[in-house]
């Protein structure tokens, strides 16, 4: 009877040794870095998943979106009032904490180089216009300084540097503004038949003309063309 008894007590001892042995802190370590594993490998798609909503799309504003626009109604300089004119240009073009009056101000630099630039070449001006090295002229001239509509309108019929085809294209006779000495154009037709083109290495104006039967115009380094003669 004495040797049951021997051998259940053992196995308690091997047991209790057992689970003394897992949970000890003495031990190389490897108990409590696996049961540390655990944790982290569960909780690693969970924080997966709140890194991804915080950062989404839908978490923060589009960079790309418009600023906020000051009211109409509290269009008002610090001093004096606005012109009818002046409140149509600022109109849905001020940002909320920004000046109109500085905004004002841009708007009136920009009818200042159109003035200059008209005494000294109108197709100069025009060509401004149409390439976007004077930006936002279009407000500024249909607010502010009525008198160059024409230049806007003549910008509007023509084609600055790039390929322009298919309904871009308005038949006539177009001259270079401000040509390179780089300058060359070529007008094609269908299947990309050549059907006009032309280089200059003088930079000295080139009047060409753009046929019914073309489908693309290609100008490089000869800045903008405006429409010339009865094709104005």
């Amino acid at each position: 009877m004495r040797y049951p008894s021997l051998a259940g007590a053992a196995a308690v001892v091997v047991m209790a040794a057992a689970l003394a042995a897992c949970g000890s802190p003495s031990d190389d370590g490897g108990g409590e870095r696996t049961t540390g594993a655990a944790p982290a490998v569960s909780s690693g798609p969970e924080a997966g998943a709140g890194s991804t909503a915080s950062t989404g799309p839908q978490a923060s504003p589009s960079p790309t979106s418009e600023p906020p626009k000051v009211p109409t109604d509290q269009l008002t300089p610090a001093t004096g009032t606005f012109t009818k004119k002046q409140k149509g240009y600022l109109v849905d073009r001020v940002p909320k904490g920004m000046d109109p009056a500085a905004v004002l101000q841009t708007g009136q630099e920009t009818c200042d180089r159109l003035t200059y630039l008209v005494k000294v070449d109108r197709d100069t001006a025009a060509g401004a216009i149409l390439t976007g090295e004077i930006a936002d002229a279009k407000p500024a001239v249909e607010h502010l300084c009525v008198q160059h509509k024409d230049l806007l309108e003549r910008a509007s019929l023509g084609y600055a540097d790039g390929t322009h085809q298919g309904k871009q294209l308005r038949p006539g006779r177009y001259r270079d503004v401000s040509p390179t000495k780089a300058c060359s154009w070529q007008v094609t037709g269908a299947n990309g038949k050549v059907l006009a083109s032309g280089s200059s290495d003088d930079g000295k104006r080139t009047v060409i003309t753009i046929a019914t039967a073309a489908r693309a115009f290609t100008s490089t380094g000869c800045y903008a063309w405006l429409p010339e003669g009865d094709n104005r």
